[in-house]
């Protein structure tokens, strides 16, 4: 095992990982956010360098401190091989198997390294796998290879507009995670309500202020980069706010040079369709998270 310490290495790390797009995306994003201030604290370890097998992004040990508290202890892997993979997050020192903890990816294919381990450890685990978008901009910017003409919206890539005398566009206060939280796929308990604060007060978001002041559409970031959480209050829906918020952030995150990208549910049509017509482009590969909690 490797830690990675120092500028000079975590951006040899980013580079390397840029190569790999978009299969390395999740890794990726995160080691991006680590070179711009690393606000969530997170070290990378690899199996060894500079030519690595596996890379895990994961939280410093002082910062795990919640055994139960899977949204911050968890896990960011990419793997060149699996057979190295599985040895490499069998170490101690990489995963602690005794903590409720989370694993994402882009790789659908570490399921079975993952779930093997699992039993090993005597762990359940629950596997989510989502469809995971690119902006179009970052597409151009990072990886153009993935650009298929045929694959484009017809249309400008822009939401329709909104009525600017009804919503402000703003951005989330801390405050505002009780309510982000509520209406979260992922979320609804406490630790998530303090993951959502952590996002909102470390990463630029953005949300619509209805007439009372107050949000009823937002977009917010999470350490990995992510365009996460997005949500409209059920009184607000079927307006098209979400498109133009979600469009709004891509936009902030382009200008600040932050790679942009997303996932939705598999049975989520009506968000597919919205990122079709924002000019996102379904990756190849896939957005995964697997909830492993000991037995």
């Amino acid at each position: 095992m490797f830690l990675l310490q120092g500028a000079q290495m975590l951006q040899m790390l980013e580079n390397s990982l840029r190569k790999s797009l978009p299969t390395s995306l999740k890794v990726y994003g995160t080691v991006f956010h680590m070179n711009q201030g690393n606000p969530f604290k997170l070290k990378a370890l690899v199996d060894k360098w500079p030519d690595f097998n596996t890379v895990v992004i994961r939280p410093q040990e002082q910062e795990m401190t919640d055994d139960l508290d899977h949204y911050t202890n968890t896990y960011h892997i990419y793997s060149k091989d699996l057979k190295n993979c599985e040895e490499f997050l069998g170490l101690p020192e990489v995963i602690n198997w005794k903590q409720h903890l989370q694993i994402q990816s882009s790789q659908s294919s570490l399921n079975e390294v993952i779930q093997k381990l699992a039993a090993a450890k005597s762990f359940n685990v629950q596997q989510t796998e989502n469809i995971l978008y690119m902006t179009l901009e970052t597409i151009k910017e990072l990886a153009p290879s993935l650009l298929d003409e045929k694959n484009l919206s017809l249309t400008d890539g822009k939401p329709k507009a909104i009525d600017q005398e009804q919503f402000q566009l703003s951005s989330l206060e801390p405050s505002h995670a009780a309510l982000v939280n509520q209406l979260w796929q992922f979320g609804g308990n406490e630790r998530s309500q303090r993951f959502i604060e952590r996002c909102i007060r470390n990463f630029p978001s953005v949300c619509l202020l209805g007439p009372e002041g107050t949000p009823i559409a937002w977009s917010l970031m999470d350490q990995t980069g992510e365009m996460r959480m997005a949500g409209t209050k059920l009184e607000y829906r079927a307006q098209g706010l979400v498109t133009y918020v979600i469009f709004s952030h891509s936009q902030v995150l382009t200008k600040l040079g932050f790679p942009s990208y997303s996932h939705v549910d598999k049975r989520n049509k009506i968000m597919q369709k919205m990122s079709h017509t924002l000019n996102h482009l379904r990756m190849p590969c896939s957005w995964n998270q697997w909830n492993c909690v000991p037995l």
